[in-house]
């Protein structure tokens, strides 16, 4: 073997080194080992030097770490040099680097991270029939068994109480278990961590596992998989724990929608089904399946309300008021579907051309494609039963018959339940975006044009009319433009009429089917701060929060345990001590992660100017610029393939690049 005090000369990416052999041989099992025992060819430039085809200035770290057994981290990328370290074997510093890396990222989240609901270790699986056919529930059945659950807790901000205990009163000793804590591999909601705990038919039933949709609605969530539902409910006492599970649906579950309530009516077999607070709707295809959970009883009680045929797939599943409503916009073939809960009575009615929808009190719009807003009023819904009529009246005919794309309902505070004041924004697939009202000095003359903006150039994708802005998105990357509104008595001013605020792009890279259950926003309530949620890339686990208003970035938000984001959603949850703004992300582990956003909106839509990007996560600091930075791009990019076709025309929607 060559002497350890020979000199070994580098060409490490065109830069010239001189080292000894001992210098890079005293780490054991290396890159360098390899080289210099001939196990890896080598290649020569044209002064003999052993070239390596890497970043010298990394490189230059790291062998003066070999050197002197110590290195300066002031100015070092941690993560770059990280990667190179495990390129070319070094362990010792490797290990270091990752305990540094560490310490900035916890598996117990940082200062916003509200909430760890774990995936099931024994979900049901496809097939087996179980459970399909009854109408109990049990709290205890519907979580982990108890040899499981040691293993697999439940994480809250509130509580880390065993799952053991749902459904009665946590004893003395399961009490004092609360303040113990959770070692990093025990958090992580990878499904690997539950490898052995899981039957053997899981192994190839794994991509059914990951979280599909999440949803939320008042103190409760549900978490959807490809086949069931799992129901969650927050108490300040206990956090947030296991209450229901769906039965094993047959087909994918492809839309779902919760609605919590109190009291409830005869069903369609004619048991009483007073007492239900949670109703859950499931739609795969044409059809649509509703439950009834009734959680004041131990076991839970699960009744099928009913099984309803839309006659043409489901595109929207949602509650308005108690009333389950299905959507569909297939062109021409355009359907609503209405269950109303007093009645107990399906209907379904064509309604043509059906390209947006939203909810108002009462009401629901429906913007067509012919130019037309149209509502129904669900009051007034049960009084025409007979007439086998959903009452589709004409709101309001766009004045060149521009296909309506998008579109918002702001009721005034001065508003009742009739409706006859409000104001509705929409937006057009030529780009136009309009303002209608329709106030007390107006009534009896249906909405009137108040203003429109020709602003862009694209179809308008989403709009949003609040107290205080007016937001637009168009399908150009999501371009975003927002306007502040001024109003007088409550009702929007023409004086001096709305100012432009700001425009921005909200990117998102995802292919079509995915964006139903990644909708970037605007989600808020519309007496407040609006945000966006930016998924840059389908497989990521960061997520950029931004005001709506002006694009500015409210924080960042990365997975605890590394799990892709598979879907998202914002909620206003009503706990006992006070409503939360959370982000709820589903992710492909199974798991379900909880942030609450409340504070830290709140406190970037006070803040002016920023200063500088926000980096952290939760931090004290003021609001970045918004998205993702050039770096960051650039390093959520490297993660996708980018497809190479042209470039779409200027008027058409944009061709999302394809991961």
């Amino acid at each position: 073997m060559a002497n350890y005090q020979e000199i070994v000369h580098l060409n490490v990416g065109g830069t010239r080194f001189a080292t000894s052999w001992h210098t890079l041989t005293w780490v054991p099992d290396t890159f360098f080992t390899a080289l210099l025992s001939g196990r890896i060819p080598t290649v020569r430039d044209e002064t003999g030097a052993i070239f390596i085809d890497r970043d010298p200035n990394l490189f230059g770290l790291i062998l003066n770490f070999l050197r002197t057994r110590d290195i300066d981290l002031t100015t070092v990328n941690i993560r770059a040099l990280r990667h190179e370290c495990d390129y070319f074997g070094i362990t010792p510093l490797s290990r270091r680097l990752a305990l540094c890396d560490e310490m900035n990222h916890s598996a117990c989240g940082d200062v916003l991270f509200y909430g760890y609901l774990p995936p099931p270790l024994n979900p049901p699986i496809p097939g087996n029939g179980n459970n399909r056919n009854t109408t109990n529930c049990s709290r205890k059945n519907s979580t982990a068994s108890t040899t499981e659950v040691a293993t697999n807790r439940s994480h809250s901000r509130n509580s880390s109480l065993d799952l053991r205990t749902i459904g009665r009163i946590p004893s003395q000793d399961q009490l004092s278990r609360c303040g113990r804590g959770h070692s990093r591999a025990a958090s992580l909601g990878n499904t690997e961590s539950h490898k052995g705990l899981r039957p053997p038919e899981m192994n190839t039933w794994a991509d059914s596992m990951k979280v599909q949709i999440i949803k939320a609605h008042h103190n409760w969530i549900a978490v959807a998989y490809t086949h069931f539902v799992t129901g969650y409910r927050l108490t300040d006492s206990c956090g947030w724990y296991v209450v229901f599970q769906s039965p094993v649906q047959d087909s994918v579950i492809e839309r779902i929608a919760l609605n919590a309530k109190t009291g409830g009516g005869a069903t369609s077999s004619g048991s009483n089904t007073s007492g239900t607070d949670v109703m859950l709707g499931i739609a795969s295809g044409s059809l649509v399946r509703l439950w009834a959970f009734s959680t004041h009883t131990e076991p839970v009680r699960r009744t099928l309300v009913g099984t309803f045929n839309l006659g043409v797939r489901v595109e929207h599943l949602l509650f308005v008021g108690p009333q389950l409503v299905a959507l569909s916009g297939a062109g021409s073939r355009s359907k609503a579907g209405v269950w109303h809960t007093s009645t107990q009575h399906w209907q379904t009615q064509d309604v043509a051309h059906l390209t947006t929808h939203d909810t108002a009190g009462s009401f629901l719009l429906l913007g067509t494609a012919t130019g037309a807003i149209n509502y129904i009023d669900m009051q007034k819904f049960p009084l025409r039963m007979k007439d086998n009529d959903l009452l589709v009246t004409q709101l309001y005919k766009d004045p060149n018959q521009e296909p309506i794309t998008a579109i918002s309902v702001y009721l005034t505070p001065k508003t009742n339940l009739c409706g006859n004041w409000i104001e509705i924004a929409y937006g057009t697939r030529y780009g136009s975006v309009r303002v209608i009202v329709q106030h007390p000095e107006t009534v009896g003359h249906g909405p009137q044009l108040f203003q429109t903006f020709t602003v862009h150039q694209s179809p308008i994708t989403k709009v949003s009319l609040s107290e205080n802005y007016l937001v637009s998105v168009c399908s150009e990357y999501n371009h975003v433009r927002s306007w502040r509104v001024t109003r007088f008595r409550g009702m929007i001013s023409t004086q001096p009429g709305t100012t432009p605020k700001a425009a921005f792009k909200v990117l998102a890279l995802e292919a079509p089917t995915a964006q139903p259950h990644n909708d970037c926003g605007p989600y808020g309530e519309q007496d407040e701060e609006q945000i966006f949620i930016q998924k840059v890339v389908p497989d990521t686990d960061t997520l950029y929060v931004r005001l709506a208003s002006n694009g500015k970035r409210v924080c960042t938000i990365r997975s605890v345990d590394g799990s892709a984001v598979s879907c998202f959603t914002v909620a206003e949850c009503e706990g006992a001590l006070r409503p939360r703004r959370l982000l709820l992300c589903g992710h492909r582990s199974g798991a379900a992660q909880l942030w609450d956003l409340t504070a830290p909106t709140d406190r970037a839509a006070r803040v002016g100017p920023p200063a500088a990007p926000n980096s952290g996560e939760g931090e004290e600091s003021p609001v970045g610029e918004g998205g993702p930075s050039p770096d960051e791009l650039v390093r959520l990019l490297s993660a996708c393939d980018l497809d190479a076709a042209p470039a779409p025309l200027p008027h058409s929607p944009s061709r999302p690049l394809q991961p």
